[in-house]
């Protein structure tokens, strides 16, 4: 009875640490092809940017784009930081060469912490290793997704409707301007 017990114990204890594998996610995946030259895929941090040959486009479009100072005076004011963002790009397309650089600048401007971002680069597909353009239905690039709590406010596809990153930013920040105070209102049937 007791070898049982012991047995019984340790297949639930052995099955319980097999299933506990953690889901390593690579970062800074950079690849090679002949079409496109070298591409990131997956998430990345910043200083990729900061490499060959991505400094040549980031670095000329970030120094050159004049941000909207009243805007971004906005975006803090909307407590731009309190919001987490999500940018789907491709180290291979021309709008990631101009919006993201631009998306930078205006952040850089705005002090948000770029612990909040994250960072997605996909192939030609609109792929990435791990699938992160499912979770968002990414069909173009880049899309900048604006989210607060984990959900979406709104998202910028290819370039800024306004003409500026930082006004469509605003934009979205303002039409979902609400607090936990209006949203239990809402819930309560109050106005």
């Amino acid at each position: 009875m007791r070898i049982i017990k012991f047995l019984s114990v340790a297949i639930v204890a052995f099955l319980s640490l097999s299933s506990c594998e953690t889901h390593k996610v690579v970062v800074n995946r950079e690849v090679e092809s002949q079409r496109d030259g070298k591409m990131l895929l997956g998430q990345q941090t910043l200083e990729q940017f900061q490499k060959e040959p991505y400094s040549q486009w980031y670095n000329t479009e970030y120094s050159q784009y004049q941000i909207d100072e009243v805007s971004v005076s906005e975006l803090k004011k909307e407590k731009l930081s309190s919001h987490q963002i999500t940018i789907f790009l491709g180290t291979w397309c021309d709008d990631s060469h101009r919006e993201f650089p631009r998306l930078m600048k205006i952040l850089d401007a705005a002090k948000y912490p770029t612990n909040k971002l994250t960072i997605i680069g996909v192939n030609r597909k609109k792929e990435s290793p791990n699938g992160e353009e499912g979770l968002y239905n990414i069909q173009k690039v880049p899309t900048i997704i604006v989210k607060k709590y984990g959900k979406e406010l709104g998202r910028i596809i290819e370039y800024p409707q306004s003409g500026y990153l930082e006004k469509d930013i605003l934009e979205i920040l303002k039409k979902n301007d609400t607090s936990v105070g209006d949203l239990l209102k809402k819930k309560k049937g109050e106005k």
